[in-house]
């Protein structure tokens, strides 16, 4: 009795693990990672923080500027002296080796012309990769659209799979012509793009300390690991203008672009089937930016939960 008993706990335990595995959601990134602004250092740390929390198929490194690949590769680098004590949270965090292979260098250069004209290996890399996986795949954009554009001229049949957060505003206007592509050939995509409401990340909410955007950093922040001390090097305060796409994800209902979540809620376009951005109610503005308060009204419950994992690291 007492064989069967353990037994069963332990194929419990396996049946536990298998399903927690199955709810990760599947993620490919693209990112200005090392271009003109350094926060999408400070995004990609948090989002490797969370690493166990999703299925991660690709890290793309898209325009604009001068970031690339080896600016990837330098989270994962920190990513892989953490490892040790991020593996104690949880045993679903992917290895450095598995992020490594996963890491493509994209497109370099706006679209020139008003179709792509050619495909990158990061965006052949995320067509196949959507092609694989065979359901529906969150890319995250924070930088220009331009490997989305690409993979989707050059492969339109992953398009029903494809559901995507896109942070707009300054990267849009760094290469316009890959998203007016998008937006003129591609009506039906699902698609979040946020131009203004990402900025609640930094901009109100609490801001007393700990919860500032410098003091916050200051406190749990600098010197949590390689991770924590890399995050400051790059940057001293939060910004992180790409991290409510992977707030997004981690607290609220994914499919449900109009419902609250850490990483904003959004309106409809009527004239689209599958198409959200900023809302325009005054209400939900901050210092003038539409939709920036439904993230920055999160802002404590994110932050703590971000620095419940930090102090792991210490």
């Amino acid at each position: 009795m007492k064989q069967l008993l353990i037994f069963l706990i332990l194929a419990g335990i396996a049946l536990f693990n298998t399903a927690f595995s199955q709810e990760r959601t599947p993620v490919i990134i693209s990112t200005d990672i090392g271009g003109d602004d350094p926060d999408d250092f400070q995004s990609l740390v948090h989002f490797l923080l969370y690493a166990d929390r999703f299925e991660i198929l690709g890290l793309i490194s898209s325009p604009p500027g001068k970031g690339r690949k080896s600016d990837i590769l330098e989270v994962i680098e920190a990513y892989e002296a953490d490892f040790p004590k991020l593996s104690k949270i949880s045993d679903s965090f992917p290895s450095a080796a598995y992020l490594r292979t996963i890491s493509i260098q994209g497109e370099v250069d706006p679209q020139a012309s008003d179709v792509p004209d050619r495909i990158s290996a990061g965006a052949g890399f995320l067509a196949s990769q959507v092609l694989k996986y065979g359901k529906p795949v969150y890319v995250l954009v924070w930088g220009s659209i331009t490997d989305l554009a690409q993979a989707l001229h050059f492969h339109p049949e992953i398009k029903p799979l494809l559901r995507v957060y896109s942070i707009g505003s300054w990267n849009t206007k760094q290469d316009q012509k890959s998203r007016d592509y998008i937006d003129a050939n591609h009506p039906d995509l699902w698609w979040i793009e946020n131009n203004t409401t990402f900025r609640g990340m930094y901009m109100g909410g609490i801001q007393d300390s700990p919860w500032g955007n410098a003091s916050f950093v200051k406190e749990f922040v600098e010197g949590a690991g390689y991770l924590g001390s890399l995050f400051f090097e790059k940057k001293q305060d939060i910004k992180m203008g790409d991290t409510p796409s992977v707030l997004y994800l981690l607290h609220g209902v994914a499919s449900d672009p109009e419902g609250e979540s850490w990483g904003g809620s959004f309106c409809k376009r009527e004239d689209r089937p599958n198409y959200w951005t900023d809302c325009q109610n005054r209400e939900l503005a901050e210092n003038g930016m539409p939709g920036a308060k439904t993230v920055n009204r999160f802002r404590q419950q994110y932050l703590a939960d971000w620095r419940g994992r930090m102090i792991r690291l210490k």
